[in-house]
C-alpha cells in the first residue's frame, strides 16, 4: 500500500503535517499517538492471550441461550420515572 513512498514523499507529508498542526503541538501529537498504540497493542495481546488460554469457553448465541436471572426476575423499584420529592 505504501510501497510506492519515496523519501521525497515523506518529506512532503511531513512539510504539511507540521504546517498543520505546527511546531509547538508536534511533540504532545506524537506521544498521545504513541500511548493509543501502546495501549492498542495491551489490547489486542490481552485478546490473544484470552483466546489461546486453556479451557476457554466459546462464546454463548444469545438466541439459543436460555433465561438468566437477571431477565426473569426484577425488582420491583427498578422504574423509568422519577421518584417523587417527598
Amino acid at each position: 500500500m505504501f510501497g510506492n513512498l519515496t523519501g521525497w514523499h515523506l518529506l512532503v507529508i511531513l512539510a504539511i503535517v507540521l504546517l498543520l498542526f505546527g511546531a509547538p503541538k508536534l511533540p504532545g501529537l506524537a506521544k498521545s499517538l504513541g500511548q493509543s498504540m501502546r495501549i492498542f497493542r495491551g489490547e489486542v495481546k490481552a485478546m490473544k492471550e484470552d483466546d489461546s488460554a486453556p479451557g476457554a469457553t466459546p462464546p454463548v448465541d444469545d438466541a439459543t441461550a436460555g433465561p438468566t436471572d437477571a431477565s426473569v426476575s426484577r425488582p420491583a423499584s427498578t422504574s423509568t420515572e422519577p421518584h417523587p420529592k417527598p
